[in-house]
Protein backbone atom coordinates (compact mmCIF):
# COMPACT_ATOMS: atom_id res chain seq x y z
CA UNK A 1 0.00 0.00 0.00
CA UNK A 2 1.53 3.71 -1.21
CA UNK A 3 2.02 5.90 1.74
CA UNK A 4 1.72 10.00 1.17
CA UNK A 5 2.05 13.23 3.00
CA UNK A 6 -1.54 14.15 4.70
CA UNK A 7 -4.13 15.81 1.79
CA UNK A 8 -4.88 19.72 2.37
CA UNK A 9 -7.94 20.25 3.36
CA UNK A 10 -10.22 21.00 -0.01
CA UNK A 11 -11.01 24.67 -0.65
CA UNK A 12 -13.56 24.46 -3.19
CA UNK A 13 -16.00 21.54 -4.01
CA UNK A 14 -17.34 20.87 -7.49
CA UNK A 15 -19.79 17.95 -8.20
CA UNK A 16 -20.38 16.19 -12.20
CA UNK A 17 -21.58 13.33 -13.73
CA UNK A 18 -18.54 11.82 -15.11
CA UNK A 19 -15.03 12.78 -13.43
CA UNK A 20 -11.65 11.59 -15.55
CA UNK A 21 -8.54 11.76 -13.95
CA UNK A 22 -6.63 12.05 -16.71
CA UNK A 23 -6.61 14.65 -19.45
CA UNK A 24 -4.95 13.23 -22.60
CA UNK A 25 -6.49 12.12 -25.43
CA UNK A 26 -8.05 9.15 -23.96
CA UNK A 27 -9.40 10.66 -21.38
CA UNK A 28 -10.54 13.66 -23.34
CA UNK A 29 -12.26 10.66 -25.57
CA UNK A 30 -13.72 9.13 -22.50
CA UNK A 31 -15.39 12.22 -21.69
CA UNK A 32 -16.41 13.48 -24.74
CA UNK A 33 -18.39 10.40 -25.60
CA UNK A 34 -19.97 10.43 -22.53
CA UNK A 35 -21.65 13.65 -22.44
CA UNK A 36 -22.06 14.71 -26.03
CA UNK A 37 -25.36 15.17 -27.01
CA UNK A 38 -27.10 15.28 -23.63
CA UNK A 39 -27.25 17.14 -20.31
CA UNK A 40 -24.50 15.03 -18.57
CA UNK A 41 -21.22 17.09 -17.25
CA UNK A 42 -17.92 15.67 -16.86
CA UNK A 43 -14.82 17.21 -15.54
CA UNK A 44 -11.33 16.20 -16.44
CA UNK A 45 -8.42 16.50 -14.09
CA UNK A 46 -4.95 16.91 -15.40
CA UNK A 47 -1.89 17.71 -13.30
CA UNK A 48 0.24 18.40 -16.42
CA UNK A 49 -0.75 19.36 -19.76
CA UNK A 50 -4.03 18.87 -21.30
CA UNK A 51 -3.29 16.25 -24.45
CA UNK A 52 -1.09 14.19 -22.55
CA UNK A 53 2.06 12.32 -22.67
CA UNK A 54 1.06 11.83 -26.67
CA UNK A 55 0.42 15.03 -27.86
CA UNK A 56 3.92 16.79 -26.07
CA UNK A 57 6.23 13.41 -25.63
CA UNK A 58 5.49 10.56 -28.09
CA UNK A 59 3.50 10.07 -30.89
CA UNK A 60 3.23 13.67 -32.33
CA UNK A 61 6.76 14.86 -31.70
CA UNK A 62 8.29 11.50 -32.92
CA UNK A 63 6.31 11.75 -35.87
CA UNK A 64 7.04 15.22 -36.40
CA UNK A 65 11.08 14.04 -36.33
CA UNK A 66 10.55 11.56 -38.73
CA UNK A 67 8.28 12.48 -41.51
CA UNK A 68 11.28 14.60 -42.66
CA UNK A 69 13.76 11.93 -42.85
CA UNK A 70 11.30 9.50 -44.66
CA UNK A 71 10.71 12.34 -47.25
CA UNK A 72 14.79 12.51 -47.30
CA UNK A 73 15.28 9.11 -47.15
CA UNK A 74 12.66 8.44 -50.21
CA UNK A 75 14.58 11.34 -52.60
CA UNK A 76 17.78 9.48 -52.11
CA UNK A 77 16.75 6.43 -53.01
CA UNK A 78 14.75 8.46 -56.54
CA UNK A 79 17.18 9.48 -59.30
CA UNK A 80 16.58 12.64 -60.77
CA UNK A 81 15.94 13.99 -57.39
CA UNK A 82 18.68 15.60 -55.27
CA UNK A 83 18.28 14.20 -51.66
CA UNK A 84 17.95 17.40 -48.85
CA UNK A 85 20.16 17.50 -46.02
CA UNK A 86 18.98 17.53 -42.74
CA UNK A 87 18.68 20.70 -41.30
CA UNK A 88 19.05 20.16 -37.62
CA UNK A 89 17.06 23.37 -35.78
CA UNK A 90 14.85 23.48 -38.85
CA UNK A 91 13.66 19.92 -38.01
CA UNK A 92 13.33 20.58 -33.74
CA UNK A 93 11.58 23.83 -34.94
CA UNK A 94 9.09 21.60 -36.45
CA UNK A 95 8.55 19.24 -33.56
CA UNK A 96 8.30 22.30 -31.36
CA UNK A 97 5.96 23.40 -33.35
CA UNK A 98 3.91 20.50 -33.40
CA UNK A 99 3.79 20.08 -29.84
CA UNK A 100 2.66 24.16 -29.63
CA UNK A 101 6.17 25.04 -27.94
CA UNK A 102 4.54 22.77 -24.26
CA UNK A 103 0.94 25.67 -24.20
CA UNK A 104 -1.88 23.80 -23.90
CA UNK A 105 -3.97 26.69 -24.13
CA UNK A 106 -5.64 25.73 -27.50
CA UNK A 107 -6.69 22.44 -25.86
CA UNK A 108 -8.27 23.87 -22.99
CA UNK A 109 -10.55 26.29 -25.22
CA UNK A 110 -11.75 22.55 -26.93
CA UNK A 111 -12.50 20.86 -23.92
CA UNK A 112 -14.64 23.58 -22.19
CA UNK A 113 -15.90 24.25 -25.78
CA UNK A 114 -17.30 20.75 -25.53
CA UNK A 115 -18.78 21.14 -22.56
CA UNK A 116 -16.10 19.68 -19.82
CA UNK A 117 -14.90 21.34 -17.25
CA UNK A 118 -10.90 21.51 -16.75
CA UNK A 119 -9.82 21.02 -12.97
CA UNK A 120 -5.54 21.50 -12.49
CA UNK A 121 -3.51 19.47 -10.47
CA UNK A 122 -3.01 15.77 -9.12
CA UNK A 123 -6.28 14.20 -8.51
CA UNK A 124 -6.75 10.96 -6.11
CA UNK A 125 -9.92 8.74 -5.19
CA UNK A 126 -10.08 9.43 -1.59
CA UNK A 127 -13.28 7.61 -1.28
CA UNK A 128 -16.61 6.42 -3.50
CA UNK A 129 -17.02 8.51 -6.23
CA UNK A 130 -15.30 10.95 -4.42
CA UNK A 131 -11.75 12.46 -6.04
CA UNK A 132 -9.02 14.98 -4.34
CA UNK A 133 -7.58 17.50 -6.63
CA UNK A 134 -4.09 18.95 -5.53
CA UNK A 135 -4.24 22.14 -6.98
CA UNK A 136 -0.91 23.60 -8.46
CA UNK A 137 -1.38 26.81 -5.94
CA UNK A 138 -1.35 24.71 -2.98
CA UNK A 139 -4.93 24.42 -2.45
CA UNK A 140 -7.08 21.22 -3.06
CA UNK A 141 -10.45 21.03 -4.92
CA UNK A 142 -12.96 18.02 -3.76
CA UNK A 143 -14.76 16.47 -6.78
CA UNK A 144 -17.67 14.65 -6.57
CA UNK A 145 -18.26 11.85 -9.16
CA UNK A 146 -22.65 11.62 -9.18
CA UNK A 147 -22.14 8.53 -12.12
CA UNK A 148 -18.78 7.33 -12.91
CA UNK A 149 -15.26 7.75 -12.19
CA UNK A 150 -13.04 6.69 -15.05
CA UNK A 151 -8.97 6.31 -14.71
CA UNK A 152 -7.16 7.33 -17.56
CA UNK A 153 -3.90 8.08 -15.86
CA UNK A 154 -1.81 6.60 -18.54
CA UNK A 155 2.06 5.07 -17.80
CA UNK A 156 4.91 5.65 -16.83
CA UNK A 157 8.32 4.48 -17.91
CA UNK A 158 9.78 1.09 -16.13
CA UNK A 159 13.19 1.67 -15.26
CA UNK A 160 15.54 -1.41 -14.10
CA UNK A 161 16.40 -0.08 -10.48
CA UNK A 162 20.05 -1.16 -11.28
CA UNK A 163 19.92 1.97 -13.96
CA UNK A 164 18.16 4.21 -12.08
CA UNK A 165 20.98 5.58 -10.27
CA UNK A 166 22.50 6.95 -13.73
CA UNK A 167 19.23 9.22 -14.17
CA UNK A 168 19.26 8.75 -17.85
CA UNK A 169 17.04 10.19 -20.34
CA UNK A 170 13.63 8.58 -21.01
CA UNK A 171 11.35 8.91 -23.88
CA UNK A 172 10.26 12.49 -22.54
CA UNK A 173 14.04 13.67 -22.86
CA UNK A 174 14.46 12.23 -26.15
CA UNK A 175 11.45 13.75 -28.17
CA UNK A 176 12.06 16.60 -26.22
CA UNK A 177 15.87 16.50 -27.57
CA UNK A 178 18.01 20.33 -27.25
CA UNK A 179 21.66 19.62 -27.29
CA UNK A 180 22.15 16.51 -29.16
CA UNK A 181 24.61 13.73 -27.76
CA UNK A 182 27.92 12.81 -29.66
CA UNK A 183 27.56 9.35 -28.43
CA UNK A 184 24.18 8.21 -27.40
CA UNK A 185 23.31 4.92 -26.02
CA UNK A 186 19.93 3.55 -25.96
CA UNK A 187 19.30 0.69 -23.81
CA UNK A 188 15.91 -1.73 -25.74
CA UNK A 189 14.74 -3.23 -28.94
CA UNK A 190 11.05 -1.88 -29.11
CA UNK A 191 9.46 1.07 -30.67
CA UNK A 192 10.89 3.58 -28.68
CA UNK A 193 14.32 2.90 -28.92
CA UNK A 194 14.01 1.88 -32.80
CA UNK A 195 12.14 5.35 -33.66
CA UNK A 196 14.53 7.45 -31.47
CA UNK A 197 17.80 5.32 -33.19
CA UNK A 198 16.33 6.65 -36.49
CA UNK A 199 16.01 10.68 -35.62
CA UNK A 200 19.11 10.73 -33.27
CA UNK A 201 21.33 9.38 -35.63
CA UNK A 202 20.00 11.89 -38.90
CA UNK A 203 20.70 14.29 -35.60
CA UNK A 204 24.12 13.34 -36.02
CA UNK A 205 24.66 11.31 -32.84
CA UNK A 206 26.30 8.37 -32.73
CA UNK A 207 23.78 6.11 -31.44
CA UNK A 208 24.44 2.38 -30.15
CA UNK A 209 21.56 0.10 -29.70
CA UNK A 210 21.66 -2.39 -26.91
CA UNK A 211 19.19 -4.92 -26.97
CA UNK A 212 19.22 -7.68 -24.43
CA UNK A 213 17.01 -10.02 -26.90
CA UNK A 214 18.05 -11.41 -30.19
CA UNK A 215 15.86 -9.13 -32.42
CA UNK A 216 14.34 -5.63 -32.69
CA UNK A 217 10.74 -5.76 -32.96
CA UNK A 218 10.91 -8.84 -31.18
CA UNK A 219 6.61 -9.55 -30.86
CA UNK A 220 6.61 -8.97 -34.89
CA UNK A 221 7.57 -11.11 -37.83
CA UNK A 222 10.96 -11.78 -37.66
CA UNK A 223 11.77 -10.20 -40.92
CA UNK A 224 10.50 -6.79 -39.58
CA UNK A 225 13.30 -6.27 -37.15
CA UNK A 226 15.39 -7.66 -39.78
CA UNK A 227 15.16 -5.37 -42.39
CA UNK A 228 14.95 -2.39 -39.51
CA UNK A 229 18.11 -3.50 -38.07
CA UNK A 230 20.03 -3.84 -41.75
CA UNK A 231 18.60 -0.15 -42.48
CA UNK A 232 19.67 1.05 -38.82
CA UNK A 233 22.95 0.04 -39.35
CA UNK A 234 23.40 1.89 -42.96
CA UNK A 235 22.56 4.59 -40.70
CA UNK A 236 25.54 4.35 -38.79
CA UNK A 237 23.55 3.20 -35.83
CA UNK A 238 25.42 0.24 -34.03
CA UNK A 239 23.01 -2.85 -33.43
CA UNK A 240 24.12 -5.08 -30.33
CA UNK A 241 21.66 -7.93 -29.91
CA UNK A 242 22.20 -10.14 -27.06
CA UNK A 243 23.53 -7.63 -24.56
CA UNK A 244 22.30 -6.46 -21.62
CA UNK A 245 23.10 -3.72 -19.18
CA UNK A 246 23.92 -4.68 -15.75
CA UNK A 247 24.81 -1.60 -14.13
CA UNK A 248 26.31 1.54 -15.10
CA UNK A 249 27.95 5.15 -13.65
CA UNK A 250 27.88 8.44 -14.50
CA UNK A 251 30.95 10.86 -13.71
CA UNK A 252 28.68 13.99 -12.66
CA UNK A 253 25.29 14.89 -11.81
CA UNK A 254 23.60 18.06 -11.96
CA UNK A 255 20.27 19.64 -11.79
CA UNK A 256 19.44 22.54 -14.39
CA UNK A 257 16.98 23.76 -12.25
CA UNK A 258 14.59 23.12 -14.70
CA UNK A 259 12.81 19.48 -13.64
CA UNK A 260 16.02 17.80 -16.30
CA UNK A 261 18.78 16.43 -14.86
CA UNK A 262 22.49 16.82 -16.85
CA UNK A 263 25.44 15.25 -16.34
CA UNK A 264 29.05 13.86 -17.22
CA UNK A 265 29.05 11.12 -19.82
CA UNK A 266 27.97 7.29 -18.66
CA UNK A 267 29.48 4.30 -18.25
CA UNK A 268 27.88 0.62 -18.75
CA UNK A 269 28.48 -2.57 -17.65
CA UNK A 270 27.59 -5.26 -20.22
CA UNK A 271 26.88 -8.75 -20.54
CA UNK A 272 27.03 -9.67 -24.20
CA UNK A 273 27.61 -12.58 -26.69
CA UNK A 274 31.52 -12.66 -25.97
CA UNK A 275 30.96 -12.22 -21.90
CA UNK A 276 31.52 -9.00 -20.11
CA UNK A 277 32.09 -5.39 -21.32
CA UNK A 278 31.63 -1.94 -21.02
CA UNK A 279 30.25 0.96 -23.15
CA UNK A 280 31.41 4.69 -22.66
CA UNK A 281 28.50 7.44 -24.14
CA UNK A 282 27.50 11.13 -23.78
CA UNK A 283 23.88 9.85 -22.51
CA UNK A 284 21.51 6.88 -22.28
CA UNK A 285 18.38 6.83 -23.16
CA UNK A 286 16.54 4.07 -21.05
CA UNK A 287 14.11 2.58 -23.62
CA UNK A 288 13.21 -0.40 -21.38
CA UNK A 289 8.82 -0.06 -21.51
CA UNK A 290 6.60 1.28 -19.51
CA UNK A 291 3.71 0.42 -16.74
CA UNK A 292 -0.04 1.63 -15.82
CA UNK A 293 0.31 4.84 -13.88
CA UNK A 294 -1.76 3.39 -10.77
CA UNK A 295 0.20 4.35 -7.68
CA UNK A 296 -0.52 7.95 -6.89
CA UNK A 297 -4.36 7.78 -7.98
CA UNK A 298 -5.82 6.47 -4.41
CA UNK A 299 -6.78 3.02 -5.26
CA UNK A 300 -6.01 2.24 -1.83
CA UNK A 301 -8.88 4.70 -0.54
CA UNK A 302 -11.52 2.19 -1.89
CA UNK A 303 -9.63 -1.17 -1.22
CA UNK A 304 -8.03 -1.69 -4.36
CA UNK A 305 -4.95 -2.67 -5.49
CA UNK A 306 -2.96 -1.98 -9.04
CA UNK A 307 -3.34 -5.70 -9.85
CA UNK A 308 -7.11 -5.23 -9.16
CA UNK A 309 -7.41 -2.93 -11.93
CA UNK A 310 -4.98 -3.69 -14.33
CA UNK A 311 -6.53 -5.83 -16.91
CA UNK A 312 -10.19 -4.36 -16.27
CA UNK A 313 -10.97 -2.60 -18.92
CA UNK A 314 -14.00 -4.01 -19.47
CA UNK A 315 -15.14 -3.22 -15.66
CA UNK A 316 -14.64 -6.29 -14.60
CA UNK A 317 -14.20 -6.43 -11.15
CA UNK A 318 -14.48 -3.31 -10.49
CA UNK A 319 -16.84 -0.95 -8.56
CA UNK A 320 -19.93 -0.07 -10.75
CA UNK A 321 -18.82 3.48 -10.49
CA UNK A 322 -15.42 2.88 -11.59
CA UNK A 323 -13.63 2.29 -15.04
CA UNK A 324 -10.23 2.52 -15.95
CA UNK A 325 -9.45 3.07 -20.32
CA UNK A 326 -6.30 3.58 -21.85
CA UNK A 327 -2.49 2.84 -20.86
CA UNK A 328 -3.84 2.70 -17.20
CA UNK A 329 -6.06 0.03 -17.79
CA UNK A 330 -2.80 -2.94 -19.20
CA UNK A 331 -4.03 -2.94 -22.70
CA UNK A 332 -2.17 -2.26 -25.61
CA UNK A 333 -0.03 1.15 -24.45
CA UNK A 334 -1.23 2.55 -28.26
CA UNK A 335 -3.16 6.25 -28.31
CA UNK A 336 -5.71 5.22 -31.25
CA UNK A 337 -6.10 1.81 -28.80
CA UNK A 338 -6.43 4.01 -25.79
CA UNK A 339 -9.05 6.35 -27.63
CA UNK A 340 -11.26 3.62 -29.59
CA UNK A 341 -11.74 2.02 -26.05
CA UNK A 342 -12.09 4.81 -24.70
CA UNK A 343 -15.47 5.34 -27.18
CA UNK A 344 -16.70 2.71 -26.27
CA UNK A 345 -16.52 2.99 -22.26
CA UNK A 346 -18.11 6.62 -23.27
CA UNK A 347 -20.60 5.66 -24.80
CA UNK A 348 -21.24 2.87 -21.97
CA UNK A 349 -21.41 5.67 -19.73
CA UNK A 350 -23.78 7.43 -21.64
CA UNK A 351 -26.07 4.81 -22.31
CA UNK A 352 -26.36 4.01 -18.79
CA UNK A 353 -27.92 7.57 -17.89
CA UNK A 354 -29.89 7.98 -20.81
CA UNK A 355 -31.27 4.35 -21.62
CA UNK A 356 -30.05 4.64 -25.07
CA UNK A 357 -29.21 1.50 -26.76
CA UNK A 358 -25.85 0.89 -27.64
CA UNK A 359 -24.01 -0.13 -30.98
CA UNK A 360 -22.81 -3.45 -30.79
CA UNK A 361 -19.31 -4.20 -30.42
CA UNK A 362 -17.94 -6.62 -33.27
CA UNK A 363 -16.54 -10.04 -32.43
CA UNK A 364 -12.88 -9.49 -33.10
CA UNK A 365 -11.53 -6.18 -32.81
CA UNK A 366 -7.79 -6.22 -33.87
CA UNK A 367 -4.92 -3.47 -32.92
CA UNK A 368 -3.06 -2.37 -35.40
CA UNK A 369 0.22 -0.03 -34.95
CA UNK A 370 3.06 1.32 -36.66
CA UNK A 371 6.66 2.01 -36.18
CA UNK A 372 7.32 5.28 -38.11
CA UNK A 373 11.04 4.24 -39.11
CA UNK A 374 12.71 3.65 -42.69
CA UNK A 375 11.44 0.89 -43.24
CA UNK A 376 7.99 1.51 -41.71
CA UNK A 377 6.74 -1.63 -39.81
CA UNK A 378 3.23 -1.46 -40.16
CA UNK A 379 1.14 -4.40 -38.50
CA UNK A 380 -1.99 -5.58 -37.42
CA UNK A 381 -3.94 -8.68 -35.36
CA UNK A 382 -1.75 -12.21 -34.89
CA UNK A 383 1.97 -13.29 -35.97
CA UNK A 384 2.61 -16.54 -37.84
CA UNK A 385 3.69 -17.76 -34.72
CA UNK A 386 1.41 -16.13 -32.37
CA UNK A 387 -1.55 -17.55 -34.32
CA UNK A 388 -0.35 -20.96 -34.34
CA UNK A 389 0.11 -20.52 -30.25
CA UNK A 390 -3.19 -19.89 -30.43
CA UNK A 391 -4.27 -23.31 -32.16
CA UNK A 392 -4.87 -21.83 -35.29
CA UNK A 393 -4.32 -24.45 -38.35
CA UNK A 394 -2.94 -21.18 -40.72
CA UNK A 395 -2.22 -20.15 -44.23
CA UNK A 396 1.22 -17.60 -44.49
CA UNK A 397 1.48 -15.45 -47.66
CA UNK A 398 4.82 -13.79 -47.99
CA UNK A 399 5.96 -11.83 -50.79
CA UNK A 400 8.56 -8.74 -51.14
CA UNK A 401 7.84 -5.79 -50.34
CA UNK A 402 8.61 -4.37 -54.32
CA UNK A 403 6.93 -7.20 -55.75
CA UNK A 404 4.75 -4.85 -57.45
CA UNK A 405 4.72 -2.27 -59.68
CA UNK A 406 2.91 0.42 -57.25
CA UNK A 407 5.62 -0.68 -54.46
CA UNK A 408 8.77 -1.09 -56.58
CA UNK A 409 7.77 2.49 -57.96
CA UNK A 410 8.35 3.94 -54.33
CA UNK A 411 11.88 3.86 -54.71
CA UNK A 412 14.27 2.37 -57.34
CA UNK A 413 16.02 -0.11 -54.90
CA UNK A 414 13.34 -0.73 -52.92
CA UNK A 415 13.56 -3.46 -50.01
CA UNK A 416 10.99 -4.73 -47.64
CA UNK A 417 8.63 -8.20 -46.92
CA UNK A 418 4.87 -8.10 -46.40
CA UNK A 419 3.17 -11.04 -45.15
CA UNK A 420 -0.75 -12.00 -44.27
CA UNK A 421 -1.72 -14.64 -41.90
CA UNK A 422 -5.05 -16.78 -42.82
CA UNK A 423 -7.37 -19.27 -40.50
CA UNK A 424 -7.46 -22.21 -42.97
CA UNK A 425 -10.62 -23.48 -41.24
CA UNK A 426 -12.49 -20.21 -41.40
CA UNK A 427 -11.25 -18.84 -44.03
CA UNK A 428 -10.33 -15.22 -43.34
CA UNK A 429 -7.34 -12.75 -41.77
CA UNK A 430 -5.72 -13.53 -38.73
CA UNK A 431 -2.83 -11.18 -39.23
CA UNK A 432 -0.51 -8.70 -41.53
CA UNK A 433 2.62 -7.44 -41.41
CA UNK A 434 3.81 -4.72 -44.00
CA UNK A 435 8.04 -3.55 -43.56
CA UNK A 436 8.75 -1.38 -46.05
CA UNK A 437 8.03 2.44 -47.48
CA UNK A 438 4.71 3.99 -46.61
CA UNK A 439 3.57 0.46 -45.31
CA UNK A 440 1.41 2.46 -42.91
CA UNK A 441 -0.86 3.44 -45.67
CA UNK A 442 -1.38 -0.55 -46.73
CA UNK A 443 -2.57 -1.49 -42.58
CA UNK A 444 -6.34 -0.22 -42.71
CA UNK A 445 -7.51 -2.60 -45.21
CA UNK A 446 -6.12 -5.47 -42.93
CA UNK A 447 -7.64 -3.84 -39.76
CA UNK A 448 -10.69 -3.86 -41.62
CA UNK A 449 -10.60 -7.20 -43.30
CA UNK A 450 -10.36 -8.98 -39.86
CA UNK A 451 -12.82 -6.76 -38.32
CA UNK A 452 -15.65 -7.63 -40.65
CA UNK A 453 -13.90 -10.99 -40.84
CA UNK A 454 -14.17 -10.68 -44.63
CA UNK A 455 -13.46 -14.51 -46.29
CA UNK A 456 -10.07 -13.90 -48.51
CA UNK A 457 -11.99 -15.21 -51.55
CA UNK A 458 -14.28 -12.21 -51.24
CA UNK A 459 -11.61 -9.80 -50.64
CA UNK A 460 -10.09 -10.90 -53.88
CA UNK A 461 -12.54 -9.21 -55.83
CA UNK A 462 -11.80 -5.61 -53.84
CA UNK A 463 -9.85 -4.54 -57.12
CA UNK A 464 -6.37 -2.42 -55.59
CA UNK A 465 -5.70 0.61 -58.05
CA UNK A 466 -2.77 0.45 -60.19
CA UNK A 467 0.07 1.20 -60.20
CA UNK A 468 -0.36 2.14 -56.32
CA UNK A 469 1.08 0.02 -53.31
CA UNK A 470 -2.55 -1.50 -52.32
CA UNK A 471 -1.98 -3.74 -55.20
CA UNK A 472 0.17 -5.58 -52.93
CA UNK A 473 -2.94 -7.27 -51.75
CA UNK A 474 -3.48 -8.93 -54.95
CA UNK A 475 -0.12 -10.48 -54.89
CA UNK A 476 -0.65 -11.92 -51.30
CA UNK A 477 -3.71 -12.98 -51.96
CA UNK A 478 -2.98 -14.90 -55.18
CA UNK A 479 0.17 -16.36 -52.86
CA UNK A 480 -2.66 -18.20 -50.80
CA UNK A 481 -3.47 -21.88 -51.82
CA UNK A 482 -6.25 -22.66 -54.36
CA UNK A 483 -8.33 -23.96 -51.66
CA UNK A 484 -8.72 -20.70 -49.82
CA UNK A 485 -8.60 -18.75 -53.17
CA UNK A 486 -11.48 -20.37 -54.65
CA UNK A 487 -14.29 -21.12 -51.93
Amino acid sequence: MSTSAPSPAPTTETTADIVVLGAGPVGENVAQYAIEGTDLTAVLVEGELLGGECSYWACIPSKALLRPLAVAADAAHLPGITAPEIDREALLARRDEWVSHYDDSSQVTWAEGAGMQVVRGHGRLVGEREVLVETPDGGATRVHARRAVVLATGSVPTIPEALAPLQGWTSRDATGVQEVPGELAIVGGGVVAVEAATWMAALGSRVTLLVRGEALLRDAEPFAGEHLRDALEALGVQVRLGTSVVSGTREEVRDTGVGRVHGGRVHLQLQGPDGPGELAADEVLLATGRRPRLADVGLEAVGLTAEDVTGAADGAGLPDWLRVVGDASGEAPLTHWGKYRARVIGQSLRAEATGEALEPVPEVVPVPQVVFTDPQVASVGLTAAAAQQAGHEVAVATVPYGGTAGTALLRDDVAGTARIVVDRAAGVLLGATFAGPEAAELLHGATIAITGQVPVHVLRHAVPSFPASSELWLRLLEELPQELRAR
